[in-house]
């Protein structure tokens, strides 16, 4: 019997005021993290950060519209049709949407760890855009 799972971006448990969609859990993937952030038009606010407290490197890949991955505050990666980016732990990122917005796919794992999902990744975990406090990942995390 084929072992697989399938569903539609849209319809995805999702935080961040529905921006951050739970791809992993959604998927059952527990090797590595796996999330679709959907950003609006000129979308600036997307937080800031590193994981150097979790040593977790990603991979960015656009899947609609078009924005810049800024990377430690000074190099600004395009993020549009066919782009990949991987950005290590130390690194601090943070996403910018275009004037299309952007929807982009992030995956992460710790090279040579097991995958520990956060825990605003699981499904029905409370939208920690609406609580107060920094995001999850974000610089005080």
């Amino acid at each position: 019997m084929a072992d697989f799972t399938a569903r539609r971006i849209d319809e995805m448990d999702a935080g961040f005021c529905r921006a951050f969609k739970r791809a992993r859990a959604e998927r059952g993937a527990e090797p590595f993290g796996l999330a679709v952030i959907d950003l609006p038009p000129g979308f600036e606010r997307y937080p800031e950060h590193d994981h150097a407290g979790d040593r977790q490197e990603e991979v960015f890949l656009a899947l609609r519209g078009s924005g810049w991955l800024e990377i430690d505050g000074e190099d600004r990666v395009a993020l549009d049709d066919g782009a990949l980016v991987r950005v290590g732990w130390r690194s601090r990122r943070r996403v910018l949407a275009g004037p299309d917005g952007l929807r982009v796919m992030v995956i992460g794992g710790v090279p040579g760890e097991p995958y520990r999902a956060p825990d605003f990744s699981r499904l029905g975990s409370l939208d920690w855009a609406l609580r107060s406090g920094p995001a999850p990942g974000g610089p005080e995390s």
